[in-house]
């Protein structure tokens, strides 16, 4: 056995690349107050809670933020689920792991109707014995990824209590691990820079998904 026993997965930049269907459901949001945004300025927004984005970084209010989340939701859950693509070797990397005898799980700021809808799409769902994402009012990331964490690990039963590593490419990811009591891996083909993952106080970085196998499973870099 490796150096971890249970996994847990990011989505969003970590197994899938889904600039472009995100990238289009914040246009068509913001499109309704007649905001137009240019695609490289909202790549920074994959991977924060909508919420957050929408009130924190456009000064929308509570009311405004919400009916903007619809309206994303509603671009995203018709076409930008399918404006996604799987990372090179995530499905390889995915069958090493199981085959190592890990557990793998996802948490994801996305709801978790959705996070399943994508990891059937890519023929994924598979190697996940559980998948953990928000509530559709936003309630379990409103203050981080903790309790997504938190869930993930707790639906996986006995296997609860074995070594696990939270293995994602935001600040989020990385805090939200440390304060769910358990490591981070920080990996960099996603939407997170070193720097921000380093700050955030990633026990590991992974430049691959060879790379991230190897730090999981303890194998010499």
């Amino acid at each position: 056995m490796g150096r971890y026993e249970i996994c847990v997965f990011d989505l969003d930049g970590t197994l899938t690349d889904p600039k472009e269907g995100i990238v289009h459901s914040y246009q068509h949001a913001l499109s309704a107050f007649g905001i137009r945004e240019e695609p490289e300025n909202l790549v920074k927004f994959i991977g924060p809670p909508l919420r957050n984005v929408f009130g924190g970084h456009y000064g929308f209010s509570e009311s405004d933020a919400e009916k903007a989340v619809k309206q994303f939701r509603e671009y995203f859950q018709d076409a930008g689920f399918l404006e996604n693509v799987l990372y090179p070797g995530i499905p390889e990397g995915l069958q090493r792991l199981k085959d190592g005898g890990m557990t793998l799980a996802v948490a994801t700021n996305k709801i978790t109707a959705d996070a399943r809808r994508i990891l059937e799409h890519f023929g994924i769902d598979g190697f996940f014995s559980a998948v953990s994402g928000d509530r559709p009012d936003g309630s379990l990331s409103k203050d981080g990824k903790r309790e997504i964490i938190r869930i993930a690990l707790d639906a996986l039963g006995p296997e609860r209590g074995k070594a696990a590593v939270m293995i994602g490419d935001r600040e989020i990811d990385i805090i939200g691990a440390e304060k769910a009591g358990i490591d981070s891996i920080g990996v960099t083909w996603g939407y997170g820079s070193i720097e921000e993952l380093q700050k955030a106080g990633a026990k590991m970085i992974a430049g691959s998904v060879d790379e991230a196998c190897r730090l999981v499973m303890g194998e010499e870099i």
